[in-house]
């Protein structure tokens, strides 16, 4: 029976940081299941699902504190189930794009949960539009939309949302 541990860790961006904490990850017989690792700002930030057997999930979370101070990152360790995915929920990708603004991903955020809808996933970027250099904020998330709701008049709303907000977006089925 696997036992499952998230692990996130945080701290100056440097090489080696990966090597080192799947290094010790497969040394103590766990196994990477799910992960998001990503620079933000000069800091390197780093999320693991890790599997394995009741022992060597015990022997990581001795184990990793240490391997954190060494390499300068701030460690945290939670045990966790394994994920149940709902037959009562279907998954949608959200695409939005924008000139950039503050609350852009609250108000986001607000409208899924207002309508009780999960997000399950969500990436934001910020870049320079080509040509103009204008200052832009992209949005990528996974929500997981109740099966009774009725999608066309969600999409409706969103859409309205959106335009309100002058929020450039898509809405539609998740693929594989």
């Amino acid at each position: 029976m696997s036992t499952h541990l998230v692990i996130s860790a945080l701290g100056a961006d440097q090489p080696g940081i990966v090597d080192e904490l799947t290094r010790c990850i497969y040394d103590y017989g766990g196994s990477v299941a799910d992960s998001r690792m990503t620079v933000l700002g000069g800091d390197f930030a780093v999320m693991l699902l890790v599997t394995g057997n009741w022992n060597s999930i015990a022997k990581l979370e001795d184990q990793l504190p240490q391997l954190g101070e060494k390499l300068g990152l701030t460690v945290s360790l939670r045990r966790t189930e394994e994920r149940q995915y709902s037959r009562d929920t279907l998954p949608y990708v959200v695409e939005v794009v924008a000139m950039d603004n503050p609350g852009i991903v609250h108000n986001l955020a607000h409208f899924f949960s207002a309508r009780n809808i999960n997000i399950q996933d969500l990436n934001t970027s910020s870049y320079a539009a080509p040509h103009t250099g204008t200052p832009m904020f992209a949005v990528h998330m996974t929500v997981q939309i109740p099966a009774k709701q009725h999608i066309s008049s969600l999409r409706e709303e969103f859409m309205d949302f959106c335009d309100q907000l002058n929020l450039d977006a898509i809405i539609e089925p998740a693929k594989g």
